[in-house]
């Protein structure tokens, strides 16, 4: 046990001890009333000591220090009953040596047993009561016939799932044990199922269990957020123990069953890959979006489509949806007219490249607040399409941005990537050129203009384009895996916290003037190798990596590197009242040079005069330098 853990079971002992002392006296005060005060004062004072001696012993052996009040449940009021009687029974042998029994009336015994196991077992009750608010928590049944589970997690989770596991018949698992990646709880009990150890010891824990012949069969997961280290070290060891690895189900569905037909759910890449819950000011962002009306371009992507979803949750006076995509568009519109049908939309093709059409778009929506998402994304694909990459990325944000100040936007939020910093590809030197204007003119806004406000995070698991939905498809025929390179790193997220975080990036930086110029970069975690990410799907589909599946090298791709930054070695980082999330000030950019350089990308790439884009957007993005190789090939069309 920590040195916490071993206060608090001295603090309970200690409970314990104090209580049997005053169930001694309150005891033989029921029985003798005013006639204790003429009993022999040595008696009550031998007996006294006898008791709380004995007590001591009882409850070293039986350790009711080592329960968590917070789940006490009907099966630790066993327990505590059973320790009275030890007690009573040794207290009894040590009074028939001392006295005989002589000095002590038969009855005491009884009301001793009422007594103590009322003043041990209140003060639980009492604490999970006043917790919980209701008496049912404390009921349970048990049943020896079910498939033994060990659980993750020494929480609220595991107590629900233990106390849904006993109250119907037709439960399925039995909780044998529980480990916990905080040793604080190690050696305690919840609702009667000892905390064994920490996930580290799980090899321990299982051989252990084995040894008494309930070996478990599953590791459940049961924390709803536990960061991906965890969940991934959890998978490891329970894959190297051949056990599998889920997660108990949602609490609606847990409780819905009521002890009867549970489902686990399955861990998935999310899983394995997230990070803890960041601590968010939602008030903030409803007060950001709540009766304004906002546009979202690039609406039927992924990033598109989750903000639509997140911003249409917070009460908008009205959402329209613009995208390039005719189906990407239709799908998300259906979408919201079954989820938010009372909400004002409207849902409008164009292309941010086409100005007239990006002005009309402005018009019609009248926004106060652009989300802008439209972008061409794919590396190897914007290497061999420049002048594409450079019109949607690039020109195409500057139109945005230029349609939102001519009509008066309260604010623009950008969209940006990790490939943006140092880009040694077409399509993050286009990000960061876009991001280079909004913070140009952010910077020439001054208080009361337009604020453009620039995000920047990683890979988004899942979306169009990335390794997961790859790796999926590859898993489906069998293998392999395709892996450019075995020491390839990236920054994931899922699409649902990348937007949580743009929502909170943008009310951040709308309520701080101060902040203008600067770019709000998303804490992305940990990288990981892509390497170690085809081997935990191989593992989540229940293969066997390089055995059942292969994993093959297929070398670096045009335009890629080993591995992303978040920041240039020039942004000078700052803290944000909100920890997952820091700002990187800006880079200054003369506005006016900066749209002039824009002016001849932008004629070069509508001209198609590929080795003149790539010239005059290296000169506009220093830190790109295109192979030469690469770039006369594009410019023979080769």
């Amino acid at each position: 046990m920590t040195g916490r853990a071993l206060r608090r079971s001295a603090a309970i002992l200690g409970h314990d001890v104090a209580m049997a002392a005053a169930s001694f006296l309150l005891s033989l005060y029921l029985r003798l009333g005013d006639g204790i005060w003429w009993w022999p004062r040595q008696v009550v004072e031998t007996g006294l000591v006898a008791f709380t001696l004995t007590a001591a012993a009882v409850f070293l052996v039986v350790r009711l220090d080592t329960a968590v009040w917070r789940y006490t449940s009907v099966g630790d009021l066993a327990r505590i009953v059973r320790a009275v009687l030890l007690i009573l029974a040794g207290f009894l042998v040590v009074q028939f040596a001392l006295t005989r029994l002589d000095d002590f009336p038969r009855s005491f015994l009884m009301i001793e047993a009422f007594v103590l196991t009322g003043l041990l077992a209140a003060p639980r009750f009492g604490y999970r009561l006043l917790k919980d608010g209701t008496l049912s928590a404390l009921f349970e049944r048990n049943a020896q016939d079910r498939i033994p589970v060990l659980l993750v997690g020494a929480g609220d989770g595991a107590d629900l799932f233990i106390r849904e596991m006993a109250r119907g018949q037709e439960a399925p698992y039995r909780v044998v044990g529980i480990v916990d990646d905080r040793d604080s709880r190690t050696g305690r009990q919840i609702r009667g199922v000892r905390v064994m150890g920490g996930l580290d010891g799980l090899t321990e824990v299982v051989e252990r269990l084995t040894g008494q012949g309930i070996r478990p069969q599953r590791l459940v997961l049961t924390r709803a957020r536990m960061d991906g280290a965890t969940v991934r070290r959890a998978f490891e060891q329970g894959d190297a123990l051949g056990i599998p690895v889920s997660r108990m189900p949602r609490v609606g569905a847990l409780e819905a069953a009521d002890g009867g037909a549970v489902t686990l759910r399955p861990v998935n890449v999310e899983d394995v890959l997230g990070r803890p819950q960041a601590t968010l000011d939602r008030d903030a962002m409803r007060a950001l979006v709540a009766g304004r009306r906002v546009l979202v371009t690039g609406a039927g992507g992924t990033i598109g489509s989750e903000l639509v979803r997140q911003v249409a949750g917070f009460g908008p006076a009205a959402l329209t949806l613009a995208d390039s995509s005719e189906f990407a568009l239709y799908s998300i519109d259906q979408e919201m007219a079954e989820a938010a049908p009372e909400l004002e939309r409207r849902s409008m093709i164009g292309d941010v490249r086409d100005r007239a059409r990006v002005a009309q778009v402005m018009a019609a929506a009248a926004p106060d607040i652009v989300f802008h998402a439209a972008a061409l994304k794919h590396v190897p694909l914007m290497e061999a399409n420049a002048d594409d990459a450079v019109l949607t990325n690039a020109v195409g944000s500057r139109i945005v941005a230029d349609a939102a100040r001519a009509s008066g936007v309260r604010a623009v939020v950008l969209i940006s990537t990790d490939k943006a910093v140092n880009p040694t590809n077409v399509m993050g030197a286009t990000k960061r050129l876009a991001e280079a204007y909004a913070q140009a003119l952010d910077l020439a806004g001054g208080n009361g203009g337009t604020r453009f406000v620039t995000t920047r995070f990683g890979n988004v698991l899942g979306s169009t384009g990335s390794v997961v939905p790859l790796f999926q498809r590859q898993l489906e025929k069998g293998g392999p895996l395709t892996v450019t390179h075995p020491e390839m790193t990236r920054y994931f997220m899922t699409v649902r916290e990348a937007v949580e975080l743009v929502l909170q990036a943008a009310a951040l930086e709308v309520a701080t003037e101060g902040g203008r110029g600067g770019i709000t970069v998303l804490d992305m975690g940990e990288p990981v190798k892509i390497v170690d990410l085809a081997r935990q799907m191989i593992r989540l589909a229940g293969l066997v990596p390089d055995e059942d599946v292969r994993i093959a090298f297929t070398g670096l791709r045009p335009g890629e590197k080993l591995y992303e930054e978040l920041f240039h070695d020039a942004e000078a980082l700052e803290p944000t009242p909100v920890p997952a999330l820091r700002r990187a000030r800006p880079r200054i950019t003369d506005l006016a040079l900066l749209a002039r350089g824009l002016d001849e990308l932008e004629a070069a790439a509508r001209a198609r005069d590929s080795a003149q884009t790539l010239r005059v957007l290296s000169r506009l993005v220093p830190e790109y330098a295109p192979p030469a190789a690469d770039a006369a090939a594009r410019a023979t069309g080769d």
